[in-house]
């Protein structure tokens, strides 16, 4: 509880008054303690506040009563702090869509399902959220490694609304460059070089270089074409994508005309995957609490088209992993893996263990969502989507900062003996929801005035007649993991 108010103390300067300081507190700890749904009428239950006026907790988000980039700028000064000096920061950044079913709520429109099957699409109402986070290793001075993903920046990225059909065509004209001006992508080009700002202003920033993971929606000419100095970007790419090698000295000097900038086709990711004159590298990298081997190929340097003419990149192939469904069944195999990497000098190692690390934002968005409220406060207008989604996402970044400030890597308790793990992972780090009930047991043990929640466990001498047992109530609620 310290750790929570003295970093949550920290974020100060992001709010209007002191008045909606302490609100805006009391609702974080009515986040992470409620037992029910995380709209702003459930906080205010959760905090005793449901028989007092609402219109002030309405008030604090509808009416730009926090900067959600004051916000953020705290939670960035606190990550990059945790990160050693010599080391490269590595982000991440990827899009999630929040189903809604009001017609009215700003910014929701209709999106492709991300679930649904790979012969047909599926349309949903939602809204479309853009994060950044940033890994956290454990043991940042080991090459493979397993890392925390914190969240360090969240925007709401609606589509800008299509006008009717008998509009006029400046209205069309403004819509078009609306359009091509809010795509996913251009808004990540521009939330990286926000961050990339944010670690220059840190102490000792602008020598750092930031890594920054991406999938295939991000790994394109928009977030290339814009990427900061001292900024690398892994991203994954098309097993058919063209790819060039550097001209020749005699091809660049041919005289007149423009500079020749691409060499020879070379074969597309997957044909240089079959290619049996290219030999495979065996390197380490931690992926779900264990270390692997991967089977990986390089070629370098080439160029891309999307990525310009002047960038050299390096290609990695990922080989497929072959695992079983049971003990017995036969072999499966996974798709292979096709990254590309703007520094061509990082070791394969490296651009493997970063690109591993960015299922860590995945888990994010299912913690979000599940476990915090993400997009549960039943809002509309679009000030107030905003800030209510960026202030739980803060809550959710606060409350992983504090597992690492208290350093507590792995549960407090060693688990039953028929919950143990493989010899390979002994230790299982602490999940967010046995994190938000060892916050909520400190929380209502002071409330209740309990100063050892264990206070159950006591000896008692041995009787012929055993005595009646009494119902703790106080024991059975700390309990509780809602």
């Amino acid at each position: 509880m310290a750790a929570f108010h003295s970093l949550f103390d920290a974020a100060r300067p992001a709010f209007a008054q002191q008045r909606t300081f302490d609100r805006a507190r009391a609702f974080a700890l009515s986040a992470l303690a409620c037992l029910g749904r995380r709209t702003l009428s459930g906080l205010l239950c959760a905090s005793g506040q449901q028989f007092h006026d609402w219109s002030a907790a309405y008030r604090l988000f509808e009416k730009q009563r926090l900067d959600p980039a004051q916000l953020w700028s705290c939670v960035q000064n606190q990550v990059f702090a945790q990160w050693p000096d010599s080391a490269p920061v590595v982000a991440l950044i990827d899009d999630t869509l929040r189903r809604k079913r009001g017609q009215h709520i700003r910014g929701t429109s209709w999106r492709r399902d991300p679930l649904d099957p790979p012969f047909a699409d599926n349309f949903i109402w939602a809204s479309r959220f853009l994060q950044l986070s940033i890994a956290l290793p454990a043991h940042p001075e080991q090459a493979a490694s397993p890392a925390r993903a914190i969240p360090v920046d969240l925007q709401h990225a609606p589509s800008p609304r299509k006008p009717s059909q008998r509009a006029p065509q400046e209205v069309w004209n403004a819509w078009r460059a609306a359009s091509a001006l809010f795509t996913v992508s251009s808004l990540g080009a521009r939330r990286i070089a926000a961050l990339r700002s944010g670690l220059d202003a840190s102490p000792g920033g602008e020598q750092r270089r930031l890594l920054v993971c991406a999938d295939a929606t991000f790994t394109c000419r928009a977030v290339l074409k814009h990427l900061p100095e001292r900024t690398t970007l892994i991203g994954r790419i098309r097993k058919d994508a063209r790819l060039y090698a550097l001209p020749l000295p005699e091809e660049q000097n041919r005289g007149r005309g423009r500079r020749c900038f691409y060499g020879q086709r070379l074969p597309t990711p997957e044909q240089l995957r079959q290619d049996a004159s290219i030999p495979w590298q065996t390197v380490s990298a931690c992926a779900a609490g264990n270390t692997y081997e991967f089977d990986i190929k390089t070629v370098s340097p080439l160029r891309w088209k999307h990525a310009g003419g002047d960038r050299q990149l390096r290609l990695l192939i990922v080989r497929p992993i072959a695992y079983r469904l049971k003990q017995g069944a036969d072999l499966n195999y996974r798709k292979p893996a096709y990254l590309i990497c703007t520094d061509p000098q990082l070791a394969p190692q490296q651009i493997l263990q970063a690109y591993l690390w960015r299922w860590e934002i995945e888990v994010n968005f299912r913690d979000e969502k599940t476990l915090l409220g993400f997009g549960e406060p039943q809002v509309r207008t679009a000030t107030s989507v905003c800030t209510t989604a960026a202030f739980f996402v803060f809550v959710y970044a606060i409350l992983l900062l504090v597992l690492q400030r208290c350093r507590l890597a792995h549960t407090p308790l060693p688990p039953p003996r028929w919950q143990r793990r493989k010899p390979q992972r002994p230790l299982r780090r602490v999940t967010t929801p046995q994190a938000i009930s060892l916050f909520r047991a400190q929380l209502w043990s002071a409330a209740l005035g309990v100063s050892n929640k264990n206070g159950f466990a006591g000896f008692n001498h041995t009787t012929t007649k055993p005595p009646e047992i009494h119902l703790a109530l106080k024991s059975a609620v700390l309990y509780a993991t809602g």
